[in-house]
């Protein structure tokens, strides 16, 4: 399958680029696979299309503050410093200008909490970046760090924790999970007081999921790693709404790739480790009956897996739907759910 089939035009004034001032204010398609009807609603009408015995699956992941802008010690050129992943001996690290920065080079930070030491080449153009600080790491990151914005926005965001659910909990990320950053409190309240159950899992979102398919032939994508944990008290909510009939909801990509890794025969298995899951058309979900999402780039693996669970040729109609009905696109935007 080519990757130009997952195409699809988009006025660049639809890429939003702040949240709304209330996080359920944005839109809300939801697109019915079986005859392929489309509704347009508010997000907060959510609850609606939930019944009871339906179990809601979220990814807990909390964004880390992990672009860090610094400058060479001693010459001053300007360094900007990714994080993407702890190591045992430091983090793995975007660095740029990364072909200036030999083994070696000392970066320092504004304020003067924490200074960074580039270390060998890892896979993928990436480094090993080792820290030191005065105290607590994760205070100085705190104090020096940016949120990594996706480079599709391009206004600085004055709520640092817009760009974070309502119910993150566990640090790693360098993006948010964006399908869930439509819930409140008292959203996912009422939801939980009609009786569908929300199970929470964690799976920390990578640089990766930015990168462009860069190939012709979707099937050569090599899809990034990422880590992920599955408790057992959220397999024990989700396998028992299996069992009793009702549906699993998964908000955002992040929640259907790791319900998919972990599928066993229709039910969940409780786990942690690392996926390479690549969902594109053609592959049969076994966990997955609904999906929340926002709209997605063109030509991304998010994309293709949307298309996998309701077909291409749906979804690049129901795209061009939600550009005419001027619907906001990307982390920001407005969201879709896929019944």
């Amino acid at each position: 399958m080519k990757t130009s089939d997952f195409e699809y035009y988009l006025p660049p004034e639809l890429i939003a680029q702040r949240p709304l001032d209330r996080r359920d204010a944005s839109r809300l398609l939801v697109l019915h696979r079986s005859d392929g009807n489309i509704e347009h609603r508010d997000f907060s009408d959510i609850v609606s299309y939930l019944r009871p015995g339906d179990c809601l699956v979220i990814n807990e992941t909390k964004v880390i503050p992990a672009r860090l802008r610094g400058h060479k010690a001693g010459t001053g050129g300007a360094v900007e410093i990714l994080l993407v992943a702890p190591l045992d001996n430091g983090w793995e690290a975007m660095v740029k200008p990364g072909a200036r920065l030999p083994v070696g080079t000392e970066v320092e930070f504004e304020p003067p909490l924490l200074r960074a030491t580039i270390g060998d080449h890892l896979e993928a153009g990436r480094r090993r970046v080792e820290f030191s600080c005065d105290g607590d790491f994760r205070d100085a990151l705190d104090r020096v760090g940016l949120l990594p914005l996706p480079p599709y926005v391009t206004e600085p965001l004055a709520d640092q924790d817009r760009y974070q659910t309502v119910y993150a909990a566990r640090e790693g990320s360098v993006a948010a999970p964006t399908a869930g950053l439509h819930f409140t409190p008292a959203l996912l309240d009422r939801i939980e007081a009609s009786g569908i159950t929300v199970a929470r899992i964690d799976l920390t979102v990578g640089p990766g999921t930015f990168q462009p398919v860069r190939v012709d032939e979707i099937e050569d994508h090599v899809m990034h790693s990422e880590r992920f944990n599955v408790p057992s008290d959220a397999v024990a909510a989700i396998n028992a709404a299996r069992g009793a009939g009702g549906r699993i909801i998964a908000v955002g990509t992040t929640s259907a790739r790791v319900l998919e890794t972990m599928a066993d025969n229709g039910l969940i298995r409780p786990g942690q480790g690392e996926t390479d899951i690549f969902i594109f058309p053609g592959y049969k979900f076994k966990a997955v009956d609904a999906l929340l999402t926002n709209f997605h780039l063109p030509k991304s693996t998010l994309l293709m897996l949307v298309c996998a669970l309701a077909g291409r040729q749906l979804i690049i109609k129901v795209y061009e739907e939600a550009v005419h009905e001027r619907y906001r696109f990307f982390s920001f935007g407005d969201a879709m759910l896929i019944l």
